[in-house]
């Protein structure tokens, strides 16, 4: 399949799972794919990965928490291809000493609120931005942006995450209410928990089969599931999508929260 053949893509946070699985995904249906990411390893290594598959990708270095950082590399991408059609804000600023106090905001701190709203928040506005200004040049392109089932609805932990991701809901529809007649169009998905070899070994047992027991299919997503969604939205086929936000999710947050336990009442499959 090549629908984006020709595509001039860049990924956020592209170096490792998630945006690792988009970029493959986006450069195995022919765009040219630049991975930004704070982690040049990583980056480097989805390059390799493209590369020996026979796509074609570059690695370049980018810190979401930066203004100057991000311009550069999504100005960087488009100067070297000429044009820039596909942008996935993807990248999230997610450490484990914030996610450790991220409970309620009695738990977590003001300076770690900020943190998280300037990284997560204000870096997908700002990779929102360059983005709409490169693609202006060139008659249009689709932004793509990463938001989360906790963006969603609410979960009782994690509050600065789930705040950046509902508002940046918000900031979608924004961008493409405001430039949809310029030929940009701005949607987001919103993945429910992956399944990931690293999600496994920090998430405990007991919470990975609650999530299995809200999902509507017999299993939880993948990588890969998010990445064929993203490549659908980045590609002409969903030309007359925007300003949506698609939830990646299993049907996760479909249904009454007593789904799971009404179906055990009930005896169903």
């Amino acid at each position: 399949m090549a629908r984006l053949e020709g595509k001039i893509a860049l990924v956020t946070g592209g170096g490792s799972g998630i945006g690792r699985a988009c970029a493959k995904r986006m450069a195995s249906e022919g765009a040219v794919v630049t991975i930004a990411d704070i982690n040049d390893e990583g980056a480097n290594a989805v390059v390799a990965e493209i590369a020996a598959a026979g796509g074609q990708a570059y690695a370049v270095h980018c810190d979401i928490t930066n203004e100057q950082s991000i311009r550069e590399a999504v100005e960087g991408a488009a100067a070297r291809s000429g044009r820039l059609d596909i942008v996935h804000n993807n990248a999230a600023f997610v450490t484990p000493e914030v996610f450790a106090q991220d409970i309620d905001i009695l738990t977590l701190s003001t300076e770690n609120w900020d943190a998280v709203m300037q990284g997560t928040l204000r870096g997908t506005m700002l990779g929102c931005r360059y983005a709409v200004i490169e693609m202006l040049k060139n008659g249009g392109g689709s932004i793509i942006n990463t938001s989360s089932m906790y963006g969603m609805s609410a979960f009782n932990r994690q509050v600065s995450y789930g705040v950046s991701k509902g508002a940046i809901n918000t900031l979608t529809q924004y961008v493409a209410t405001r430039f949809g007649r310029k030929g940009i169009r701005c949607n987001a998905v919103a993945p429910s928990m992956i399944d990931t070899p690293l999600l496994r070994s920090v998430i405990p047992q007991e919470l990975l089969d609650a999530n299995l027991e809200a999902t509507l299919t017999p299993f939880l997503g993948t990588v890969d599931d998010v990445a064929a969604s993203v490549a659908f939205l980045a590609s002409d086929d969903a030309r007359y999508l925007t300003g949506q936000i698609l939830r990646v999710d299993g049907g996760t947050t479909a249904h009454l929260p007593t789904y799971a336990d009404a179906r055990r009442f009930f005896g169903d499959d």
